[in-house]
């Protein structure tokens, strides 16, 4: 294992809740140097673009993930276990200098014995806020934000109560678990209260009744905050979801200045708030009348944050990798308006096709005429299916609308109109 470089040296961190501010006053001097070891719970594409970053400073990696040949584990060491394997995460515990997660759905437990065994700096009290939407919820309040109104629901009389009460259309969810649209039901009528009831109590977990918020448009800020206390923003994403997926991602967001400026006020309140550290992509909606209200929370890098790879000064893993690590951040300024559009399975084979003929070269004009740079990322994963992410594409161009266009023209995602 490399050496643990520390700015200042100090005695094995006390777990949270017990010396946690002397705890937070150590990690505040700490700083893990580039050639230690980043372990990475988690061996999907979010690791594999953390680690392809992180190495550019000199960082190595190390990967759990019960998959053999992972996204991430084909750029960096890989543990082969399930994510509940106590004796593997004692491995990846011994073989890293500092340890981060790359998804929500780790167990809980076992990133608290991680943070008894190794330095895990966004600490397992976050996660266990975020993998929780009634936790997650009273978090963002806490920290002065608004979400949309909201009931915890035990059972199929207190469902017609709370619809009742927050008027339909309202979206019941799982607090737990559920991404990319499952683990929800939009009810529009009473008449589906008990199958949307049946349905998603076979879960075995708490639900949860929102108000529907009839929005103009989906919101994300990416936020990052080191142990030190320093936090950044990058620019406002506008998101376009097609059946619950994130279809494309458009930077600078179609928004005023005003509304730019509060949705990263938002974002850097809620980081500080939990005492986030590394990334927090915050999700939003923005009403007709210019509110937002905070939808959900994701302590990682996430899929609205691909357009930085490219787009920005600093992008949103190298951006991580820096605050877990305690460095200086960098600058998150954008440097060229994109578009960045996911590639899902069903758009696979024509996304490669059009890399391996030279279809798409370094600047193809859009319907405008005007050229857009598409800068492809697929993910390596084993098998392909349709609405499984699979890469994603970032256009840079001059206008978002030239990004756009060339999306339509391209005819890959014929069924999915902008």
């Amino acid at each position: 294992m490399s050496r643990l470089k520390l700015e200042a040296a100090g005695p094995r961190l006390a777990p949270e809740g017990a010396g946690g501010e002397a705890r937070a006053n150590l990690d505040a001097e700490k700083v893990i140097a580039p050639g230690s070891t980043v372990g990475v719970l988690g061996g999907g594409q979010l690791g594999r673009m953390m680690a392809l970053a992180g190495s550019n400073l000199g960082y190595r990696f190390v990967t759990l993930d019960p998959t053999p040949e992972s996204p991430c584990g084909q750029v960096a060491r890989q543990i082969v276990a399930g994510y509940g394997d106590r004796a593997a995460a004692q491995e990846l515990a011994a073989q890293a200098d500092v340890i981060t997660y790359e998804f929500e759905n780790v167990d809980a437990d076992v990133a608290a014995l991680l943070e008894e065994q190794s330095y895990v700096p966004q600490g397992s009290r976050l996660l266990y806020t975020t993998q929780h939407r009634l936790r997650e919820k009273a978090a963002i309040e806490a920290a002065g934000v608004p979400v949309a109104p909201y009931e915890q629901i035990h059972n199929e009389e207190g469902l017609r109560g709370a619809a009742s009460r927050l008027g339909l259309p309202a979206v019941l969810k799982t607090a737990t678990g559920g991404y990319d649209g499952k683990g929800q039901w939009v009810i529009r009528s009473e008449a589906e209260i008990a199958e949307a009831y049946a349905t998603l109590s076979q879960a075995g977990t708490e639900l949860v009744l929102e108000q529907f918020i009839p929005f103009e448009k989906e919101l994300s800020v990416i936020a990052a905050r080191s142990p030190r206390g320093e936090i950044r923003t990058f620019p406002v994403a506008e998101n376009i979801h097609v059946d619950n997926i994130l279809h494309v991602s458009i930077v600078p967001a179609r928004i005023g200045s005003e509304v730019q400026a509060e949705a990263e006020k938002l974002a850097s309140r809620i980081a500080e708030s939990l005492g986030a550290v590394g990334l927090l992509a915050v999700e939003m909606f923005l009403t007709g009348d210019g509110r937002l209200y905070v939808n959900e929370l994701a302590p990682r890098p996430h899929n609205s944050g691909h357009y930085t790879m490219e787009a920005n000064a600093t992008s949103q893993f190298e951006q991580h990798v820096r605050a877990i690590c305690n460095l200086p951040l960098g600058a998150p300024g954008l440097r060229t308006p994109v578009v960045m559009v996911n590639v899902l399975g069903e758009h696979l084979q024509a996304v490669e096709q059009a890399v391996a003929t030279g279809q798409w070269g370094e600047r193809v004009p859009s319907a405008a005429g005007n050229p857009v740079n598409p800068k492809v990322h697929l993910y390596g994963k084993q098998g392909s299916a349709p609405k499984r992410k699979m890469g994603h594409v970032n256009l840079l161009c001059s206008d978002v609308q030239d990004g756009l266009d060339f999306i339509q023209q391209t005819k890959i995602w014929r069924n999915q109109q902008l």
